[in-house]
């Protein structure tokens, strides 16, 4: 008898039971596509199929009834694992990966991956989007040891707060005290999914989620000066324009940090602003020009 089970508890699944007919029973499970083989051994589908022919051979008198079952269950399972050819297996990604750069880069590069086990030092600290698309590495074909990274929700660099925004104060504080960099460049992006938020969500205290609102409040003055320049304009136009003004927000917030506002006085720090648009292959780089004016007798 073959017969097929599922769903079980929200889990789609398929089970074949082939019953013998001494009572005892063969038993197979086929995978969806996305799921691990897992629940079956060590048995591959073709061990499975040798193992009922080999069980069919030892009881003869099975070969005609059983044989057409046989077809229609390898049928059954080669079209199953015809799909799990696409299944996606996290781990073995990131092994992969791991041996493509180890092979491609660590090792075609001694000199730098040499210098770089004696430490860093960066010439920009950059604060991007932690959008997939995104990456700085790749966009601005930074290497290793280029480049001092903080990525969040937006590109966003909250003001100066000890106790609210300590993680991004102390990695500010690391990069222009301890490394030394030169330059510190907030990157906005195309198609944001942040600054759609921001530009969406009321923000009336009434929050919908638990960290997403209020973190892009930060940039609350980016969304007030669009709307009141654009207000007839389109949402994607106002999202465009206020990716934009967010970095500018971000810029002017750095300068709430002493040792970052310091460091642009003495001419040791630079800030800077830059826009990728990953839908036309383009990017824009502005610079915070920031400085005292001369003294005047009174």
């Amino acid at each position: 008898m073959l017969c097929k089970l599922g769903p079980f508890f929200g889990f789609s699944f398929s089970k074949w039971l082939i019953r013998i007919r001494d009572g005892s029973f063969l038993c197979f499970k086929s995978h969806k596509q996305g799921e691990p083989r897992e629940g079956m051994g060590n048995e591959s589908y073709e061990d499975a199929i040798e193992a009922l022919k080999k069980l069919i051979i030892e009881k003869d008198e099975l070969k005609t009834v059983a044989a057409a079952k046989v077809e229609k269950l390898t049928a059954e399972l080669q079209t199953v694992s015809s799909s799990n050819s696409k299944y996606f297996d996290p781990v073995e990604r990131i092994k992969q990966g791991f041996i493509t750069f180890k092979k491609e880069k660590y090792d075609t590069n001694p000199d730098l991956y040499g210098e770089l086990a004696k430490g860093q030092s960066p010439k920009y600290m950059v604060f991007a989007c932690s959008d997939s698309r995104v990456c700085p590495s790749h966009v601005l074909n930074f290497h290793p040891g280029d480049a001092f990274m903080v990525r969040n929700i937006a590109n966003m660099v909250p003001p100066f707060d000890k106790v609210k925004y300590g993680g991004v104060g102390a990695a500010i504080e690391y990069a222009v005290l301890h490394l030394k960099v030169e330059n510190i460049v907030v990157i906005g992006h195309s198609a944001c999914g942040g600054i759609k938020g921001l530009m969406s969500f009321p923000l009336d205290g009434n929050n919908s989620t638990d960290f997403i609102e209020d973190w892009v409040k930060i940039c609350l003055p980016a969304k007030s000066k669009v709307l009141a320049e654009n207000e007839s304009s389109a949402f994607e136009d106002q999202c465009g324009r206020c990716e934009r003004e967010a970095v500018n927000v971000s810029l002017a917030n750095l300068l709430t940090y002493p040792f970052v506002r310091e460091g642009v006085v003495k001419g040791t720090l630079a800030l800077k602003g830059g826009y990728y648009d990953f839908v036309k292959g383009a990017f824009e780089l502005w610079g915070l020009q920031f400085g005292l004016s001369p003294a005047h007798p009174i």
